[in-house]
């Protein structure tokens, strides 16, 4: 009986002792258990990783800053600022007025860009937009980016221009680039416009010879919008096409037509200086042939030092069209030379005749005044002196024959041979006033030699008085 009482107790002790040693046997409750490892799907079952879709564009590897306000990148500097003289081309001056219209036609810029931004900002250099420069070979090639330039930074896409994709911030919007742009517009933009230079360039050769940008435009960098005022100067052209000393800048060479248009028959195969944007004519600083107001003062000093130079632009028959009396100018004169060309004339400081018919400009007007020998004009006034002082005898200071023999130019502007010849025909003609001196018929033949049409106007080509000096 007392054996089978126990028996219960020892099993019972026997199962308390085997569950605290697995309690002792296990982590601290204090620390979690570890997961249970995941087994790894069978390779068969794996599901291939989805590709990537390939960019569009190339990115440029930098990042755009957008924190810029709308009001940057509209004129050259901030507020239409003047540009410092120091921040303009070679060449240009305090005051510019900036590179010749018949050269580089106005700009139509519908477009809001900041250099210095881009250059300084976001560290690119010239080329990584105008990387047709490094290779153009023609003025006429067009070297602004394309749009499709500018999608790597602003996130937009310009492959389809009738189907514009903006980007997604701010700087990909349509606005932020094209002035004058609302949404709703569609693809509509004001037109951008940049009309080719009328002159001869290479971009290649230049850049060949490690002539950088800021020689020809200035320093860009510096600035916001580059305007009309970046383009170059031709007085900084010569600081490598050295005139006149061209031999020594070997290609660089200093001829007008290096870079100059040539124009076709019309011109002659000279210099075209008529285009739609404006007449191409020399600077003031470029042998001081300035065509100003006072240019028809200087312009002989100028023929007269290097005709050849004038002979660039000009032919000979525009020359000849004032110097032979075809075309009067009129600004020649000032304004009371009205009053003072008697003067002039009797001193025959400048040849009148130069310019002036006289039988049809100086007479003209001396009849229409009534100071001629004719004319719808009597009795109101008397070009010459007195009768006692201008014809009759003695001959004194102021006697016709003196201002005859001093200027007879001045005579012709009215009279004719006839007039001269009413007196002076010789004895027994007219006045009989004879127009030889004493002692002529000792001289006569080389006269007559030289010339012997003046001795006809008085006699007869038989006349015996002429056989003495035949």
């Amino acid at each position: 009986m007392k054996k089978q009482s126990i028996l219960p107790s020892v099993f019972l002790l026997v199962a308390i002792l085997f569950a605290i040693g697995t309690a002792f046997a296990q982590d601290p409750p204090s620390e979690p258990p570890a997961p249970a490892p995941v087994p790894t799907p069978a390779p068969a079952e794996t599901a291939p990783p989805a590709p990537e879709p390939p960019p569009s564009k190339p990115a440029l590897p930098v990042t755009f800053t957008t924190n810029v306000p709308l009001e940057a990148g509209l004129a050259n500097l901030p507020g239409n600022a003047h540009v410092p003289l120091r921040l303009l081309p070679p060449g240009a001056f305090e005051q510019d007025r900036g590179p010749s219209e018949a050269i580089f036609p106005p700009q139509k810029l519908t477009i809001r860009f900041n250099h210095k931004l881009h250059v300084e900002g976001q560290k690119l250099q010239c080329k990584t937009c105008h990387a047709g420069a490094l290779t153009s070979e023609s003025a006429a090639d067009r070297l602004t980016p394309k749009a499709t330039t500018c999608d790597g930074c602003h996130g937009s896409d310009h492959d389809d221009l009738a189907a514009v994709k903006p980007g997604d911030d701010a700087s990909g919007k349509c606005n932020w680039c094209h002035l004058g742009y609302k949404e709703g517009d569609g693809n509509k933009v004001a037109k951008f416009d940049i009309p080719a230079p009328n002159m001869l360039f290479n971009h290649k050769k230049h850049a060949a010879r490690n002539i950088g940008c800021g020689q020809c435009h200035g320093d860009v960098e510096k600035l916001e919008l580059a305007t009309r005022d970046q383009l170059p100067r031709m007085r900084g052209c010569f600081g490598c096409h050295q005139h006149p000393d061209s031999a020594a800048r070997g290609e660089a060479k200093s001829a007008c037509e290096t870079c100059h248009i040539k124009g076709g028959a019309k011109e002659g195969g000279r210099i075209k200086t008529v285009f739609a944007s404006g007449v191409l004519q020399p600077p003031r600083w470029l042998h001081n042939a300035g065509h100003g107001a006072d240019f028809v003062q200087r312009h002989k000093y100028v023929a007269a030092n290097d005709s050849q130079f004038c002979g660039n632009c000009h032919k000979e028959e525009y020359c000849t069209a004032c110097h032979d009396g075809r075309v009067r100018p009129r600004s020649i004169h000032p304004n009371d030379y009205l009053n003072m060309h008697a003067v002039e004339a009797r001193l025959a400081t400048q040849k009148c005749q130069s310019c002036h018919r006289e039988q049809s400009f100086c007479l003209g007007c001396h009849q229409r005044v009534g100071v001629s020998m004719s004319g719808p004009v009597k009795d109101s006034g008397r070009f010459h002196p007195p009768k006692i002082e201008w014809s009759d005898p003695p001959r004194r200071p102021g006697h016709h024959a003196f201002e005859a023999m001093r200027n007879l130019n001045a005579c012709v502007s009215c009279h004719i041979e006839r007039d001269c010849v009413v007196c002076h025909g010789g004895q027994g003609i007219g006045g009989g006033f004879n127009p030889h001196t004493g002692g002529f018929s000792a001289g006569c033949a080389t006269q007559f030699q030289r010339n012997p049409r003046p001795c006809y106007v008085c006699h007869d080509p038989g006349a015996s008085v002429l056989q003495r000096c035949k």
